[in-house]
């Protein structure tokens, strides 16, 4: 058996958003939610990418159940499209002002879970919904899960 310098195979996670309006998008993620931007790259026939730090990336997989139980404590009806992007926040209800006045629109305002977070739904540029979130209890369990074991 050989030993791998680095113990975990995958090193990053990338999301990969095509967004119409570029300027508005960047704009958005960059300026308003805070992503620094690591990089931009420009190509031939107006290609433009950036690439900005949204911090610890995990991958989140749920089944359908569990998709919509979230939409209905998040939202109270079944909103989300296949793909939703999550990022957690110090301040729920001041970012989610923050982007709403920065183009994003309320999907749900911001609602205490079952696990002890502060979640609210939002529509965002490039066509993603989006849910801010902040963690309110650092002894409750981290998923929605694990919620349902322990109660």
């Amino acid at each position: 058996m050989t030993e791998r310098p680095d113990p975990a195979p995958v090193r990053q996670l990338r999301l990969v958003v095509e967004a119409e309006d570029y300027e508005a998008a960047l704009t958005f993620f960059r300026d308003v939610l805070g992503l620094p931007q690591e990089a931009a790259y420009s190509g031939t026939g107006g290609a433009q990418v950036a690439i900005l730090d949204a911090g610890r990336a995990t991958l989140e997989l749920a089944n359908p159940a569990q998709k919509r139980m979230i939409d209905d404590v998040e939202v109270g009806r079944q909103v989300a499209p296949p793909l939703r992007v999550a990022f957690e926040v110090s301040d729920t209800a001041a970012v989610t002002t923050d982007l709403v006045a920065g183009g994003a629109r309320l999907v749900a305002p911001p609602v205490r879970t079952p696990w002890s977070s502060l979640n609210a739904r939002l529509e965002a540029p490039a066509g993603l919904q989006i849910t801010v979130f902040q963690e309110l209890d650092p002894e409750a369990p981290r998923s929605p899960g694990d919620a349902d074991r322990t109660a």
